[in-house]
């Protein structure tokens, strides 16, 4: 019997690749007194790549940029500090999100997350997307201390809604911090299907999360 979901959030719940296209061609126009000098589609282009998906910390990422692009008189620290403060303004739900989560709550299915990334960063992403109020938990790395897929993470969490692995799926999009971690623990893995990636081994596979409530009835009826 599935008790429990477990979520990550980029690129699961948030379709970071659409938010940092949003917030990046913003900024840029934003600062474009200092930025003016290099075309738009280049700044932006070269700050995703540089990125690699939210894999690089964005101090390393504009003082990168800086440098290549030769943005003058404007310091690295001031572009991370709009970052930091204005990305939750871009942020973009994958679709059905809302509905998908009204739909599990009202089957009584205990919600949480467990994402990787800076604390405050993050939870303001969430209440962006206007989900916090449908979680009993939520996890972030910089403040547990601990991160995916450091199984401990995954117990803290489970500990928290009261439920055994066995009982639980967990979401998320990356092969092994989400999908092969979850299931190294005793869970059932649900693969949020990213259009980069390769197809990875899990127990299921989806493309719209409300996909995510069939699962899971078809998994208690089974039962």
């Amino acid at each position: 019997m599935i008790k429990a979901l477990l979520f990550d959030l980029d690129g699961t719940m948030l379709d970071r690749d659409a938010s940092v296209q949003k917030f990046i061609g913003n900024q840029y126009e934003r600062f474009k007194k200092w930025t003016g000098h290099i075309p738009k589609e280049i700044y932006i282009s070269r700050f995703i790549e540089l990125d690699s998906r939210d894999y690089v910390w964005k101090d390393r990422v504009y003082k990168e940029l800086i440098s290549e692009l030769y943005i003058n008189n404007i310091k690295w620290e001031l572009l991370l500090e709009d970052y930091l403060g204005n990305f939750k303004n871009h942020c973009v739900p994958f679709p059905n999100i809302i509905s998908m989560l009204e739909v599990l709550k009202k089957r009584r299915i205990k919600l949480g997350i467990i994402t990787n990334g800076k604390g405050q960063f993050q939870l303001d992403n969430i209440r962006a997307l206007g989900i916090e109020k449908f979680f009993d938990t939520i996890l972030i790395s910089e403040w547990e201390g601990i991160k995916k897929p450091d199984p401990e993470i995954f117990y803290r969490a489970l500990r928290k809604l009261k439920v055994l692995p066995q009982e639980s799926i967990y979401v998320g999009d990356h092969p092994e911090n989400d999908v092969q971690a979850a299931r190294n623990l005793g869970m059932k893995a649900i693969w949020k299907k990213d259009t980069q990636l390769n197809e990875v081994e899990t127990d299921y596979m989806i493309e719209d999360l409300l996909e995510i409530p069939i699962i899971i009835d078809n998994i208690n009826n089974e039962r």
